[in-house]
């Protein structure tokens, strides 16, 4: 009898565990259009793994991440700029920043009859969305582009319209190498443009640069290779023309491998360094670290060790930069920070 009554309970525990593993589980996550591409990736393939785990990310820029993650209408958020010390207390729990990849925001442009890649420094880049430099043969642009003959005609300046992550890379690098775009600009996912049209998302600059002659804006890489839009190369501190790619992405984060602060909050835009892209960013997926909902904490924590180890093999061929080591290794200590039980 008293077998009987222990294979009972091992059937009992067996059978609650296989429907816990069958159970449907959505969970919903918003923000930044700069990781869109491998974070779609990452979702397909852990849902291919765990066929009743269903990870809904919805691309709407970094601000309107933070903002439902605040408001508590998603799981989590993501963004590519930090929270700020006044976001993070206008929230209604401690939130914990996971850095998942680290990625590049290239100057797109688009002038007719020119097909070379153009070299930029900082500072001329600074004075473009200043509008203090106007036109594309100006001597500025055309002495970094000897050879190259650029046009008589107006830079139409093209920035995000919406709170971008994007943007938030964009304006750091600038405000590092241009003491006037700080002062007039400043540092944020939002800001008050001198000069330019606006366009929402990545997709959206990309899509307005494609379509008028003449511009000249800002896009996270993949979304410039997708588009088959021409990307320039920009000077970085050891006075190297250097063009986005992974290994000059990754070279930037060495610069923050061994100093990472421990609420992983970190800036790498204009890191030094022999082979650094200067415009360079980690960016972070947000959690609660005691939400509301242990089964989805349990799934989040779960797939967020699954990204940093072998979800970290799809960057390279999606334009992105995998985490370094050293980090990967601060984030798992970090995400048992999560209460899941």
């Amino acid at each position: 009898m008293r077998a009987f009554k222990s294979f009972a309970v091992l059937v009992l525990v067996a059978t609650t565990a296989a429907s816990i593993a069958a159970q449907k589980i959505q969970i919903n996550g918003a923000g930044a259009t700069f990781p869109y591409v491998i974070y779609s990736k990452w979702f397909s393939e852990y849902n291919k793994l765990h066929p009743n785990i269903e990870i809904n990310y919805q691309s709407q820029g970094s601000g309107a991440g933070i903002r439902q993650l605040t408001n508590q209408t998603v799981f989590f958020g993501a963004t590519d700029g930090p929270m700020t010390n006044e976001q993070l207390l206008a929230a209604p729990g401690k939130i914990l920043h996971v850095p998942t990849v680290l990625g590049a925001v290239v100057p797109v442009y688009n002038i007719p009859g020119v097909n070379a890649e153009l070299k930029f420094t900082g500072p001329v880049l600074a004075d473009i969305f200043l509008a203090k430099i106007t036109k594309w043969n100006d001597p500025a642009i055309t002495k970094l582009n000897a050879g190259v003959n650029l046009p008589n005609t107006d830079i139409t300046v093209v920035h995000r319209s919406d709170g971008s992550g994007t943007t938030y890379i964009w304006v750091d690098f600038l405000s590092k190498v241009s003491p006037a775009f700080k002062t007039k600009v400043g540092v944020n996912t939002a800001v008050k443009w001198p000069t330019g049209v606006g366009a929402p998302k990545n997709e959206g600059v990309a899509g307005l640069v494609t379509q008028t002659p003449g511009s000249l804006g800002y896009v996270e890489l993949i979304y410039a290779l997708q588009n088959k839009i021409s990307y320039g190369s920009v000077q970085n501190m050891d006075g190297e023309f250097m063009k986005a790619s992974v290994a000059s992405v990754t070279a930037a984060a060495a610069s923050a491998a061994g100093k990472m602060p421990p609420d992983f909050r970190v800036s790498i835009a204009n890191a030094p360094g022999k082979g650094v892209y200067p415009v360079s960013s980690f960016t972070w997926l947000l959690f609660y670290e005691n939400p509301k909902d242990k089964t989805q904490a349990k799934v989040m924590v779960d797939f967020m060790k699954w990204a940093l180890a072998d979800g970290q093999k799809y960057c390279a061929d999606l334009g992105y930069a995998p985490l370094p080591a050293e980090v990967v290794k601060l984030e798992l200590a970090a995400l048992e920070k999560i209460k899941v039980g």
